[in-house]
């Protein structure tokens, strides 16, 4: 499922438009009609609908919104809040076929009376604005919208809540709070971007007919349940232990032996054949009581440079995953890995603020550097507050991929994964039961595994998420609640997403 910004929707239309021959006026009949259809599945034929329409295609959309619900039964009445001047092309032809139908069309100037009209609704629709919204709104609809917003009423939002970007990286002025939005053809990049998200409320999305050789170029998308059995590799009958990836997980202070344990545990929870756990001795006796199926290596000190021996141990395995618990003290670790190692490598947690001073140097090898911040450790890479890493997520972790030509995975509710080119996808599993220490080292453990299985990243890195997040939806659903999950539940979970996957 692809995400898009405005710009690049209006492209879309256009393509379908101008290249396939359908016409706009189609497009808007389709897009109204499944909305309608929607809204009778979702909240029945007997209720009382107000549809507020203002100028563009989103009005026009209304007046095909309220024809059908009309057809369907339901008691209808449309609010157009704008000028008749500004009713103009496609939307101009479909509000006349609605007043053709014996439609009723009320023209609102005053919030006041727009308010005092809609509370009399048990639904409204919300078709005023677009996704060509940038800024702060003018008046009147500017107080229209605030109208809307101190009703008690259901608020239904017609592809995107008005008011609202359609991309990351604007502010919000004011926009509809919704209840439900019905997303035409293609989710919106903001509805994934925390600041915006809740304008949305529920939300579900229609297609339209648009062909999907009009998404040829969107890098950007949401991974599904399909995507994940599409690209997931199955074990062979006649495989072994170093099919399924020999990978090393290196971290652990005296401190924190417990991370490097959920890494190592979840990375073979999730099919590796073969994890080596390199952390300091005094730990090994800790991680092998939770940990049996692990081998280990032994290292001195993590601030001290890495022997030959041990460099050349490392840089025998096919995937390497560092930073769980290693401390923050200056270290010529992750330095080493990144200088004299070739194979995949996973930078998460302390290593981050290892990796931080080294990316001014830079560093030439072919293998990708993966690195999983979340939104804080995001922000002292980048030297960006979290406040503005939250508005431009998807902008921010493009742009530093780009620059530093690693592969980024962004943690949060909705976690944004961007390769060096560009591309971006989206998991949207998970709840709030991940807010929990340790969480992020087994979902590091996981994407070590997923690294060594996959011929390609993205869909590694894709899955490896999914996987992760699936499995606290699951032990949720059946046995848990958000708030006593731990991330040591989550790696139990992994065998019941495998086995719904496969």
């Amino acid at each position: 499922m692809y995400i898009v910004t405005a710009e690049e929707m209006y492209e879309i239309d256009r393509y379908a438009i101008e290249e396939k021959g359908i016409q706009g006026k189609i497009l808007m009949e389709n897009a109204g009609a499944q909305v309608a259809k929607a809204m009778i599945h979702d909240h029945g034929k007997r209720s009382k609908a107000a549809i507020v329409v203002g100028s563009g295609n989103n009005g026009g959309d209304g007046f095909v919104i309220a024809r059908y619900l009309q057809e369907f039964g339901c008691e209808v009445t449309v609010f157009q809040i704008v000028a008749d001047h500004k009713i103009a092309g496609d939307a101009a032809y479909h509000k006349q076929l609605w007043l053709q139908a014996g439609g009723a069309l009320t023209q609102i100037k005053e919030a006041a009376d727009l308010k005092e009209r809609l509370a009399l609704f048990d639904i409204v629709v919300d078709a005023i604005l677009g996704i060509g919204v940038k800024g702060n709104l003018r008046e009147p609809i500017r107080s229209m919208i605030n109208a809307i917003n101190q009703l008690s009423v259901k608020t239904i939002a017609v592809d995107i809540p008005s008011g609202l970007p359609a991309a990351d990286d604007h502010s919000v002025d004011i926009a509809v709070e919704a209840d439900y939005t019905y997303i035409i053809d293609a989710p919106k990049q903001s509805l994934f971007c925390e600041g915006m998200t809740c304008y949305y409320g529920s939300w579900q999305v229609l297609p339209i007919g648009i062909p999907s050789q009009a998404y040829a170029a969107i890098q950007r998308g949401l991974w599904r349940q399909r995507d994940v059995q599409a690209s997931l590799p199955r074990r062979e009958v006649f495989s072994h232990k170093g099919s399924h990836g020999k990978g090393a997980v290196i971290g652990g202070q005296l401190t924190m032996p417990g991370s490097i344990c959920l890494s190592a545990k979840a990375a073979l929870r999730s099919g590796a054949g073969l994890v080596t756990v390199a952390t300091l001795r005094e730990n090994i006796v800790i991680v092998t009581n939770q940990c049996v199926e692990a081998t280990y290596h032994v290292l001195p000190d993590f601030t001290a440079p890495l022997s030959e021996s041990s460099l050349h141990t490392l840089a025998s395995y096919d995937a390497i995953a560092v930073g769980m618990g290693m401390g923050r003290e200056p270290s010529e670790l992750v330095q080493a890995l990144l200088q004299d190692t070739d194979v995949p490598l996973l930078i998460d947690a302390d290593g981050l603020y290892q990796l931080k001073p080294l990316l001014a140097k830079g560093w030439n090898r072919m293998a990708p550097v993966v690195i999983t911040p979340h939104y804080g450790e995001m922000a002292m890479l980048t030297g960006q507050d979290v406040a503005s890493l939250k508005q431009a997520p998807f902008s921010i972790s493009q742009q530093f991929a780009a620059r530093y030509q690693v592969y980024v995975v962004l943690k949060g509710k909705y976690t944004i994964i961007t390769s060096p080119n560009g591309q971006q996808m989206v998991s949207d599993q998970g709840n709030a039961g991940l807010a929990k220490g340790g969480t992020g080292d087994v979902l590091s453990g996981i994407l070590l595994t997923m690294l060594m299985q996959h011929d390609e990243v993205m869909p590694a890195l894709a899955n490896g998420c999914y996987v992760h997040g699936r499995a606290a939806e699951i032990l949720v659903e059946r046995q848990h609640t958000t708030t006593d999950l731990l991330a040591s539940d989550v790696i139990e979970g992994l065998s019941q997403v495998f086995r719904t996957l496969t």
